[in-house]
């Protein structure tokens, strides 16, 4: 079996060699299985022919080759829409420079190849779309953006101008790397234009009154002290249910002037454990519900919060304790609290105490964009506070 692979790989290494110094149509497989060192029924007992050894040089390239796996870790590392077309661009024009002549080869040759084998590379091509499609739609969700194109095709035409700016770049050997930035930065400008990407999707901010949270806390510290802390982690930092699942003990710094949690998974950041909540205050930093659970805890476990069963608690475990915690309870619009509203309570609060959107952006790992809708919330809260002020003097 070891050979097989070992005589299928020089038989592709002869290939891209022979193919990007004198074309596909000039290589003959005989060529090609001299410079292999292999006989040429070998090749076609490996390939059938020369274009089904060049669909094997082409998906087994690096311009092909477990892309959709590396977008799909991508997705999770990268935080605007404009962060994704940069790094995709960037990445696919570095992965089509290390084989530029075999790629002026291939595309320059195309119409000379059989049917089917043309048809082939347009599935290749497309599935790139495909890939290329769902990581600009699972960036563009979590941004809560959406497209005024199918993002099929706004991923069709980000590489189709790929495709002809390296063609460009690549016969032209135009190579400058400032001309390449720039290149870059209007493509990000043209697919971030209102009449291309995105138009906001405006986010519902329903934020909870002091009254509700306060008793929503009160509820949790009822119930145990792992409930009161991670009721208190929700409204005291924002962070999400499953930011809290990958939390554990030692991502948390805790002294007299500070309690801060280190998030380490998606957006890296560190995030602080605020002592008062709506008006009140918890406890202090260095005695609060969280670090009071976590002095109560027997156990060696690493995660900062458990289940019943002393395993790290999970995303719909904690929404079934908040489920619980807050049964009987109704906001002002007469519906239970959800616990996004948890988050959304907090980003309102931050932006009331006087927090720039630049830091809160920091702070919760999104874009300026997705934080416009909490900027409003918040100048409408800030608007009250004023009118009631007035109305107290006159």
């Amino acid at each position: 079996m070891s050979t097989q692979i070992s005589t299928r790989q020089r038989l592709i290494n002869a290939a891209i060699e022979l193919f990007a110094t004198q074309g596909v149509t000039e290589t003959t497989t005989k060529a090609v299985a001299e410079l292999a060192q292999v006989n040429e029924v070998t090749l076609f007992r490996h390939f059938g022919n020369k274009h089904g050894l060049l669909l094997a040089v082409i998906s087994e390239s690096a311009v092909f080759q477990e892309l959709g796996e590396t977008l799909r870790q991508q997705a999770q590392q990268t935080h605007s829409i404009a962060q994704a077309i940069q790094w995709y661009a960037e990445d696919r024009l570095t992965a089509i420079a290390q084989f530029p002549e075999l790629v002026l080869s291939i595309l320059g040759e195309a119409r000379q190849y059989p049917a089917e084998n043309r048809r082939i590379i347009g599935k290749y091509i497309d599935q790139i779309s495909h890939d290329v499609a769902e990581y600009l739609a699972t960036v563009m969700q979590r941004e809560q953006l959406r497209s005024q194109l199918p993002v099929e095709k706004l991923a069709s035409l980000l590489n189709y101008i790929l495709l002809g700016y390296a063609i460009i770049e690549l016969a032209t050997e135009v190579n400058e790397s400032s001309d390449r930035e720039e290149f870059l930065n209007d493509l990000v400008q043209l697919f971030l234009g209102e009449n291309i990407v995105a138009t906001t999707a405006t986010e519902n901010v329903a934020d909870l009154p002091a009254n509700l949270v306060h008793t929503i806390l009160q509820q949790a510290k009822k119930s145990g002290s792992r409930d009161y802390a991670l009721v208190y982690v929700l409204f005291a930092t924002g962070l999400s249910p499953i930011d809290i699942t990958h939390l554990e003990r030692s991502h948390q710094i805790s002294d007299a002037h500070q309690h801060l949690l280190q998030i380490t998974q998606g957006s890296v950041r560190q995030v602080p454990v605020n002592q008062w909540i709506m008006g009140k205050r918890y406890g202090s930093y260095t005695r609060n519900p969280l670090t009071q659970w976590l002095k109560s805890r027997k156990d060696d476990c690493s995660a900062l919060f458990l289940n019943d069963d002393g395993m790290p608690i999970t995303k719909q475990e904690i929404a079934a304790r908040w489920q619980e915690l807050t049964e009987g309870l109704l906001t002002l619009e007469g519906k239970v609290p959800t616990i996004k509203q948890a988050q959304q309570t907090w980003c309102v609060e931050m932006l009331v105490k006087g927090i720039s959107i630049e830091d809160l952006s920091i702070l919760t790992g999104w874009s300026l964009t997705q934080l416009q809708s909490y900027v409003c919330r918040a100048k409408e809260k800030l608007a009250l506070e004023q009118a009631l002020r007035l109305d107290q003097k006159s």
